[in-house]
């Protein structure tokens, strides 16, 4: 996924939940992509809690409508399958033009 989004983005990755917040407070990226296989909705809720307008598009190997539903709940803009680059592009452009017009 990364290496699908450096060419359009630059690409920062973590490894723990103190290690994100510590890059989004310092380099205010204009979006955050989360694998829901490695990181939790609460991560996702307390992320977007501390950042309400930085947009998150999640991703995971297999999203269904119950998962994509509470991602939303969390904060999330959207979930896509991780291996749909495409996707993710279009939903980081989709969310940050909403955000930069909100």
């Amino acid at each position: 996924m990364a290496g699908g989004l450096r060419g359009h983005f630059s690409v920062h990755l973590t490894r723990s939940r103190e290690e994100l917040r510590e890059d989004v407070t310092r380099n205010q990226p204009q979006a955050v992509v989360l694998n829901l296989e490695h990181w939790r909705l609460t991560d996702v809720e307390s992320l977007h809690q501390d950042f309400p307008h930085l947009p998150i598009v999640c991703t995971h190997r297999v999203p269904d409508e119950d998962m994509w539903m509470a991602a939303l709940a969390a904060g999330a803009s959207d979930v896509c399958p991780t291996n749909d680059v495409g996707n993710v592009l279009t939903s980081v452009l989709r969310s940050t033009a909403r955000s930069a017009v909100a």
